[in-house]
């Protein structure tokens, strides 16, 4: 058992900073999801809803799906409840029949304009342990990261 607890403890830099930034992120993400649930909203419908507002308003399903990373089928279930709620629309494609077109509704939008500064609040009251040199070199470095990743 010595030599588990060794391998796991005694980790390389590498390995030690992909936990460390693991760790971090979920903390992180657990601010903005207690944020979301005092709202009685979902984080992850909200971002299907700001990744919308980003496309300008409309998207294909595939689109968004790519944007978020999650499979074509997924998306449409991630979808459901957001039109439901009269967030969104779903219809034809203007061009091609076969494909469907997501559209944020005025009530979306209005949504997100409700809900989205008291977000960024939480979110930067947490990066406020950082100067603001820091949080550009760290937004540098995550860039360098993304970019070898892909």
């Amino acid at each position: 058992m010595i030599d588990i607890q060794k391998y796991v403890t005694e980790q390389p830099l590498g390995t030690e900073t992909f936990f460390a930034l693991v760790e971090t992120t979920a903390l992180l993400i657990s601010f903005s999801e207690k944020y979301w649930a005092s709202l009685g909203l979902n984080g992850a419908r909200v971002r299907l809803l700001t990744e919308m507002a980003k496309a300008g308003g409309t998207i294909l399903p595939s689109e968004l799906a790519a944007r978020i990373g999650v499979t074509k089928a997924n998306i449409s279930v991630l979808l459901v409840p957001l039109e439901k709620k009269g967030y969104i629309s779903i219809s034809s494609h203007e061009e091609d029949g076969r494909k469907r077109t997501i559209v944020l509704t005025p009530k979306g939008e209005s949504l997100l304009w409700d809900v989205l500064p008291g977000n960024r609040s939480v979110v930067g009251n947490r990066m406020e342990g950082l100067s603001q040199e820091e949080q550009q070199q760290l937004i540098a470095l995550l860039s360098k990261l993304r970019a070898g990743a892909v």
